[in-house]
């Protein structure tokens, strides 16, 4: 938990590609304080980028908190600081610009360098163009590479989840022609702990289920249309289930999700990124929230992207921006119950006891 705040915690949200909708779906979440009941909103951006934004929405009776750094914020506010110098450019609403991605990347890198001090309890991020934010220290498919490295983590999950619906991919950012041959034991196996892991730690729940998908159409037809099913997946399955985890499959994904198959697990694993992401989009597409599991930090993002053809149109939903924040703030949370659950069992361990007893004399 935050140093600066013990009762709420603070949440970083940077402003992703100002030119999209990252600015629109932030101010419409943060209006009017609301959320400052249950949490402290530091916007990474720009304070004359977002109050044009602001007039644009007609929220002129209501002020931003503009804080040069992240230890003079105002709990009571919603708290922008700024992360560039701004040379006065013009927003530019649809328009692809250097501009807007040297904006985002500065907003990701403040809010980063004040997570890894511990003055935030959670990153938020806003939609970015994979292209334009692209330089010497961004060189990455997108925010999940940037952050697994900037946190020392090597095989983080991009775990999309809502009310409804968890999914989890062994493959992320990567060409379709090269997904195949990235289809291993040990990846699957990764992900399958970082999601088994995650389901308890971040989600509560005890004793997941978790529902595998196929690699292949109709999941290898018994091997006629592919082989990673009988040679991997089906293994590993049988391997996990073995020791006691609940994880089914591998399911054809067409027919899983047709049938609503999914509302029997806790999560559902697929092996590449349209094969989770499509049905998930489809499904849970205002609500998402796309979670970045297995890393030491909190970090949810809506799950859609910049939506440049409705940018600066006031037509924008905010509701997978507010999920992200509701989602960060209870995971922070249930984080925090699984750590006291942890010490507490610690200390009715008598082994456990005697030897702390032992230390202490």
């Amino acid at each position: 938990m935050s140093e600066l705040l013990s009762d709420k915690p603070v949440i970083g949200i940077t402003l992703g590609d100002y030119n999209g909708i990252g600015p629109e779906v932030i101010l419409k979440v943060l209006h009017g304080n609301q959320l400052n009941r249950i949490c402290t909103p530091v916007v990474y951006g720009s304070m004359r980028i977002l109050n044009r934004y602001r007039n644009q929405l007609e929220m002129k009776d209501w002020n931003l908190f503009g804080a040069q750094k992240i230890d003079l914020i105002n709990p009571k506010m919603t708290n922008v600081i700024t992360c560039w110098q701004d040379p006065q450019e013009d927003i530019q609403p649809g328009k692809v610009t250097p501009e807007a991605g040297k904006g985002a990347y500065e907003s990701l890198k403040r809010a980063v360098e004040d997570m890894k001090e511990g003055h935030l309890d959670a990153i938020v991020t806003a939609p970015i163009n994979k292209n334009n934010i692209q330089n010497d220290e961004f060189n990455f498919p997108g925010h999940t590479e940037y952050l697994a490295e900037a946190f020392g983590v090597k095989e983080p999950l991009m775990f999309m989840v809502s009310d409804i619906l968890r999914v989890g991919v062994v493959t992320g950012h990567i060409p379709l022609g090269k997904i195949a041959e990235n289809i291993t034991k040990e990846k699957i196996m990764v992900r399958l702990q970082a999601m088994l892991k995650s389901l308890r730690v971040d989600f509560g729940i005890r004793k997941p289920r978790i529902a595998v998908l196929g690699l292949n159409p109709h999941a290898g037809e018994g091997g006629l249309l592919g082989s990673e099913e009988n040679e991997i997946i089906e293994p590993l399955i049988k391997e996990i289930r073995a020791k006691g985890q609940l994880v089914y499959g591998p399911y054809p994904a067409d027919g899983f999700f047709a049938a609503q198959s999914y509302r029997k697990y806790d999560a559902v694993l697929a092996m590449y990124h349209d094969q989770g992401l499509t049905p998930f989009k489809t499904i849970a597409f205002n609500d998402g929230v796309n979670f970045t599991a297995g890393l030491p930090i909190v970090r949810t993002s809506p799950d859609h992207g910049t939506a440049y053809d409705i940018a600066g149109k006031n037509i924008a939903d905010e509701t997978s921006m507010r999920q992200a924040i509701f989602t960060a703030i209870d995971v922070v949370r249930q984080r925090k119950e699984q750590a006291e659950l942890e010490k507490n069992a610690l200390k009715k361990n008598p082994v456990v006891e005697k030897m702390t007893s032992q230390e202490e004399k």
